[in-house]
């Protein structure tokens, strides 16, 4: 790689290729220590500026502009907080507290506060999906899984689901259709969902198990568009990545947990050690307080890692389920209109059965174009997203590996021998 090539790499990192995350379950730590560029003396390196922080801080101060440019547009705001476990005779649950501000006209106050408990959201993502089937709407987290039901309703449990269920709100409230939908409305702003809950099912719903499920699952489509084959690859592809990702990063927080409980451990012993060696007592306290620092250093980094840089890609191994779901609604419609039409030697009405047909094209074209416009869109949102999640944690192990580094100095500094300590002082 010339050192052109490598200025240009620092500047605007190429996207990874395909083959670099098809990792095998023993190699997928390896693949990311064998790039040469990130050799020592490479020019890659030597691009790079002396400072991380001042690189650091134009990506913090071009984010910032950002963020507020959008807050100033922003006008429904959407909080997810004060999680509290119920006790019934039949089941535990946690309700969280849903607070919405807005100077949206169409509500009748600026200020609305409910309790919401995770089936309620999974109440209003399924109304989103009947009335905008292929529109995509961001993941919930999952249900919970019974092999962990021990801890439940541990606090870290609680916290990750509000986060993940903040998440799911604030894209909603961001949407240029979703936001807007009345479904989210009441879900906003009513203190009660039973009787909306009782309501008829929604456009999905009531699609049947008759023609249309058989035309999709038997002939399937004959003749999808270039776009939408394109976007079921780009969805099969982007899967495989962010699983694999997903995967190593899990892997990665196992690996950075254990390293802290081994430092943790460490540390007391040298300050033990300290107690009986008389000689060695000023360097044996310096090494435990160094350990003890890089300790909770390495603390904030993983807390980094398990709060920011995880939930984002574990978010979007969701979505790509999300979207190859959109693509099968998409799919199902369109499969409807081909099984109608290949049907016309069978039919009896001609003017219904082209009544029919007319309808189905015309939800079909609906279809086609909501989802055109909201892929743009999605996809808009997924490099925000995770561009930020991959500063934000970039910047906190430059934070984290300054900071041991310094320390570390900061004690051969001290270790130092003063002139003279040796006797030699005529040398």
């Amino acid at each position: 790689m010339s050192a052109t090539a490598g200025e240009s790499a620092a500047v605007s990192p190429p996207e990874l290729p395909g083959e670099m995350l098809d990792l095998d379950e023993d190699d997928d730590l390896e693949v990311f220590s064998k790039n040469a560029s990130l050799a020592d003396g490479s020019p890659l390196l030597a691009s790079m500026p002396n400072s991380p922080g001042s690189m650091v801080n134009q990506f913090r101060l071009e984010e910032g502009e950002g963020e507020e440019r959008g807050l100033d547009a922003k006008d429904l705001f959407v909080t997810v907080a004060d999680p509290e476990s119920h006790v019934t005779a039949i089941e535990t649950f946690i309700v969280y507290r849903v607070l919405t501000r807005t100077t949206r006209s169409e509500f009748d106050s600026s200020e609305f506060e409910v309790r919401r408990r995770y089936q309620d959201f999974l109440w209003l993502k399924g109304r989103l999906e009947e009335a905008h089937p292929t529109l995509i709407i961001h993941p919930l987290p999952e249900k919970f899984v019974m092999k962990g039901m021990v801890e439940r309703f541990n606090e870290d449990f609680i916290e990750t689901r509000r986060r993940a269920l903040q998440r799911f709100l604030d894209k909603i409230s961001q949407h240029p259709l979703l936001s807007f939908s009345q479904h989210f409305k009441v879900f906003l702003t009513e203190q009660e969902l039973t009787a909306h809950k009782k309501q008829g099912p929604g456009f999905l719903s009531r699609m049947g198990d008759t023609v249309r499920a058989v035309a999709n699952s038997v002939w399937g489509v004959k003749d999808r568009p270039e776009e939408f084959t394109a976007m079921q690859e780009y969805a099969d592809d982007f899967s495989t990545k962010m699983t694999s990702l997903d995967k190593v990063t899990q892997r990665i927080i196992k690996e950075q947990k254990e390293y802290l409980d081994e430092l943790r451990q460490c540390g007391p012993v040298y300050s033990q050690w300290a107690e009986s060696e008389e000689e060695l007592v000023e360097p044996l306290k310096a090494v435990a307080g160094c350990v003890e620092y890089c300790s909770r250093e390495a603390e904030a980094q993983i807390s980094q890692l398990t709060e920011v840089l995880a939930p984002a890609l574990h978010d979007y191994v969701l979505c790509a389920d999300t979207l190859k779901a959109v693509l099968k609604r998409r799919d199902t419609f369109q499969a409807e209109v081909e099984a109608l039409t290949s049907s016309t030697a069978k039919k009896i009405d001609q003017e219904a059965h082209r009544e029919e047909a007319d309808r189905l094209e015309d939800r079909l074209e609906w279809a086609n174009n909501a989802l055109r416009g909201d892929w743009s869109r999605w996809q808009s949102s997924m490099r925000t997203d995770l561009k930020s999640a991959f500063v934000s944690t970039a910047e906190k192990n430059v934070e984290y590996y300054e900071k041991c580094l310094a320390v570390w100095e900061s004690f051969l500094l001290s270790q130092r021998a003063k002139p003279g300590d040796d006797g030699e002082e005529g040398c």
